[in-house]
């Protein structure tokens, strides 16, 4: 029998007391017309915290500048839209759970054509979506520091609303990734140069927000090494490297790390003796608390090989998470497409319930449920 105890151990998070270590990856779901959440989102994510879920992060909610957002369907975090969030956070509090916003802002990533500012243009450090792909011109100083003004705002605003913590979107190639990834910021001054220097944007970003919210209100910075559009993409090729961009932003306030992966059990660095990934690569270097993610709970995915084993990577994959939490590799686990298709997943994980267990597929990306 799979010893999954540990996934359902408490932590604390900053202030935050959290039953167990399973938290609801952020995941688009484009259902919120005129950028807000109605009744149904808030139905959905309460039935997650119904089920066990210690700790929701929302889908990516844009920040309270023009051309943050790619559509009239994904949920805003300012003006009227804080009402829908209001409903949001009075459901999953009522069901017991804790819940943060996602604070985004896309950059180039936007598609201007299909956003609410359709003849704004997009906005990234250097123009750039990608290698060669100039758009845009440069962000100036001023549109730097109302972005950084806008996060730390969003911040504010879920902190008075009695949000439980934030979550900052500076992974897979928008606005806050095209500053740290040297394929998008080609900048010259002082928002880039080399990887300590293009970190900048993020530092000076997670300072703000800290100011907003004080010393204790939970801060996590959501990252990644991968991009939407170049999965080989990498911000550090080493641990020494890696450690030069983490620690300027752990000493700028982050409470923990959500570090992104497509597949929790790769190793960051295969090239040493170290099995961690890039959570446990994270924790290592920062100490602060991390949260993996990558195809966390699938139940259709490749085999694997790991420790030395060839395991067949389906629920068996919980094992080497519950085993990885129990060592301290990492401290939470982010569970995105399984919490899509299976509402009550932490519930029947618990209660060994695996044959009730849906495989995930594009049909249950049709509605929220």
């Amino acid at each position: 029998m799979t010893d999954l105890s540990p996934l359902f151990t408490p932590f604390r998070l900053g202030n935050l007391d959290l039953p167990n270590r399973i938290v609801m990856a952020p995941m688009t779901r484009m259902q919120s017309p005129d950028q807000t959440p109605g009744p149904d989102v808030a139905a959905y994510y309460a039935r997650r915290a119904r089920a066990g879920v210690g700790l929701i992060i929302t889908e990516g909610t844009t920040i309270a500048h023009p051309v943050a957002s790619a559509s009239a369907q994904i949920p805003a975090f300012h003006g009227h839209a804080l009402e829908g969030w209001k409903g949001v956070l009075a459901e999953v509090h009522a069901a017991g759970g804790k819940i943060m916003p996602q604070l985004w802002h896309l950059g180039m990533a936007r598609i201007a054509a299909s956003s609410p500012a359709p003849s704004l243009p997009s906005m990234g450090p250097s123009g750039l979506a990608g290698p060669g792909k100039r758009y845009s011109p440069p962000m100036t100083e001023e549109d730097i520091q109302d972005i950084i003004a806008a996060f730390a705002q969003g911040a504010a605003d879920a902190q008075a609303l009695g949000f439980d913590g934030v979550e900052l979107h500076g992974a897979h190639g928008y606005l806050i990734d095209q500053f740290f990834w040297s394929g998008t910021n080609e900048r010259t001054d002082g928002w880039g140069g080399d990887i300590e220097r293009r970190s900048r944007f993020g530092i000076e970003t997670v300072r703000a927000v800290r100011a907003a919210v004080g010393p204790d209100y939970p801060v996590v910075l959501r990252w990644s090494q991968w991009k939407m559009n170049d999965y080989s993409a990498r911000l550090a090729h080493s641990p020494a490297e890696l450690e030069t961009f983490l620690q300027p932003l752990a000493d700028a306030g982050v409470t923990a790390f959500h570090c992104s992966t497509r597949r929790f059990w790769d190793p960051e660095f295969p090239e040493t003796d170290d099995t961690l990934n890039l959570a446990g690569w994270t924790k290592k270097l920062t100490g602060l608390p991390t949260i993996t993610v990558g195809s966390a709970g699938l139940s259709k995915a490749d085999e694997i090989a790991t420790r030395g084993q060839r395991i067949e990577a389906n629920l068996d994959n919980l094992e080497l998470l519950a085993e990885a939490v129990a060592r301290g590799d990492y401290d939470l686990v982010a569970v995105g497409r399984a919490l899509i298709a299976n509402p009550d997943w932490p519930k029947l994980i618990r209660e060994g319930r695996f044959d009730e267990i849906a495989d995930y597929g594009g049909a249950a990306l049709e509605k929220l449920y």
